[in-house]
């Protein structure tokens, strides 16, 4: 048996940063509490087994196996999601739940977001997958419906017309980003820029965003991967790729 009342706090202190119902928040910290007795099962077909529950609370082992990354209220801080969109993981998940969002499709809850709380397009689709984790609906690295995908991100003192150039054009992509064909999709300066990778049939996404007056902040997401040993490989990938992006934008000397 738990101490209920020191319990019942850390079940109240969950459902605050998370955003879960009482019941879920519960059953995740017992999970977590309970010791292991025998060697799980690992990899994707367990977690699938078990349910989208279990899926989230998977060993260490199974988590690397599987492709899990960090769920999107642990990978984005709650006081960036609220200085970027006016309120936090909570209080978004709050209004979504009396909405009832969970019984929509990814491109409906974004879409709300956007047209009813005007949130810009890109954080929209952040709330709207980190939701979808939170109810059960993903698990971490994974896409409405099964399919995999990779991010990455990274915070570059340039401006986001500058990260945005790095993106778009071939000759300074060919510098950070060597020996890679992408077809370019839309490139809208300075917010966003889509392309297929390798001819396809996976998709880049980049998203930037102005971190005060000398910083921006890239976003990518790789999308429609083939499955979670992919999806591990490329947020490898981007991570290193990403920071030689980095380096190259600051050591140029040029911080436009």
């Amino acid at each position: 048996m738990t101490n209920q009342k020191p319990f019942k706090a850390r079940i109240r202190t969950r459902m605050a940063k998370t955003g879960e119902s009482y019941t879920t928040a519960r059953r995740q910290l017992i999970n977590r509490a309970s010791p292991q007795t025998a060697s799980p099962p690992e990899g994707p077909a367990a977690a699938q087994a078990a349910g989208p529950a279990a899926a989230q609370i998977v060993s260490p082992a199974a988590a690397q196996t599987a492709g899990s990354a960090a769920a999107q209220t642990e990978r984005i801080a709650d006081d960036l999601i609220r200085a970027r969109t006016g309120r936090s993981w909570a209080e978004w998940f709050a209004l979504l739940d009396a909405a009832t969002a969970a019984e929509w499709t990814h491109t409906q809850i974004a879409r709300h977001l956007v047209a009813e709380h005007e949130v810009p397009g890109w954080w929209a689709q952040t709330i709207t997958v980190g939701y979808e984790q939170a109810r059960g609906l993903r698990t971490p690295g994974q896409r409405r419906g099964g399919g995999f995908e990779a991010s990455a991100s990274r915070t570059v003192a340039v401006s986001a017309a500058r990260l945005f150039e790095a993106f778009a054009d071939e000759t300074v992509r060919a510098r950070w980003l060597p020996d890679v064909e992408m077809r370019v999709r839309t490139a809208t300066a300075p917010r966003s820029f889509r392309a297929d990778w390798a001819g396809g049939p996976t998709r880049v996404v980049a998203g930037f965003d102005a971190v005060g007056e000398s910083k921006a902040r890239v976003s990518i997401l790789h999308e429609k991967l083939v499955g979670a040993e992919q999806a591990v490989e490329l947020k490898a990938y981007w991570r290193d790729r990403l920071a030689a992006l980095k380096a190259l934008l600051e050591s140029d000397g040029d911080h436009r």
